[in-house]
């Protein structure tokens, strides 16, 4: 596995909210970085947001780590993107491409940068909403742009020209990090490298699968049908 991942020049980013996960995955040296949204903080029982992320980059201060706004008000966005981003040297605030009436964070997304505030903007899934991003960054301020192909392709569109086509739109601005977001399965890995993403944000059960590069195909059917065998008999079934 170790050498499959030495091959590949895209960034594995880990994609969770369970701080016991987190910091598991902190600790492999091939996980170069975490995200995390309020939705996955909601499953993972969260309640006290602030305390969350206090604790978590207690542990983790050495990697990049994003943690999201979750006001529906620009003004308050904004207020609320400065405090996320006081907490450490290693935060990228996630702004979300728009509030939930549609109404565009470009103003924001603006200022903040001219702040020197690193951003993630999140929840993109077209190439003019990159487009109109990439006039609001600032170049000289790290920042990532988060395209969430794994939906796009549970549209049924392949979202690899899509992703293609927003690379290029982001090329000049050497300060700027696509995330290939939301993948569905390993394979969007290779894929997102084979393009030459940035990087890809993939949760734990994704990135657990990681074990099984390389695996000889004819051993893992072998395994595949003993799994059926075995659960067969520990249920008992008969005919």
């Amino acid at each position: 596995m170790i050498e499959e991942l030495k091959k590949l020049q895209v960034k594995l980013f880990a994609d969770g909210a369970d701080l016991a996960g987190m910091l598991e995955m902190y600790s492999k040296p091939y996980i170069q970085g975490l995200t995390t949204n309020p939705t996955l903080m909601k499953k993972a029982g969260i309640t006290n947001y602030e305390k969350f992320a206090r604790d978590v980059l207690l542990r983790i201060s050495d990697k990049p780590i994003s943690f999201e706004v979750f006001s529906d008000d620009l003004n308050e966005m904004v207020i609320q993107a400065i405090k996320i981003s006081s907490w450490g040297s290693n935060v990228y605030v996630k702004i979300p491409i728009t509030n939930t009436q549609g109404i565009s964070t470009l103003p924001i997304i603006e200022t903040l940068t001219q702040e020197n505030i690193k951003i993630n903007v999140t929840a993109i899934m077209t190439v003019d909403q990159v487009k109109e991003i990439s006039i609001a960054l600032n170049s000289a301020v790290p920042s990532y742009v988060s395209v969430f192909a794994g939906r796009i392709s549970d549209t049924g569109v392949n979202p690899i020209p899509t992703m293609i086509e927003i690379l290029q739109v982001l090329a000049s601005n050497k300060n700027a990090e696509v995330i290939w977001a939301s993948p569905r399965e390993l394979l969007n890995v290779f894929q997102a490298n084979e393009i030459g993403c940035h990087i890809i944000t993939a949760t734990n059960d994704i990135l657990t699968k990681l074990k099984l590069l390389g695996k000889d195909l004819t051993e893992y059917s072998l395994e595949t049908v003993e799994m059926f065998h075995n659960d067969a008999v520990s249920a008992g079934y008969s005919i």
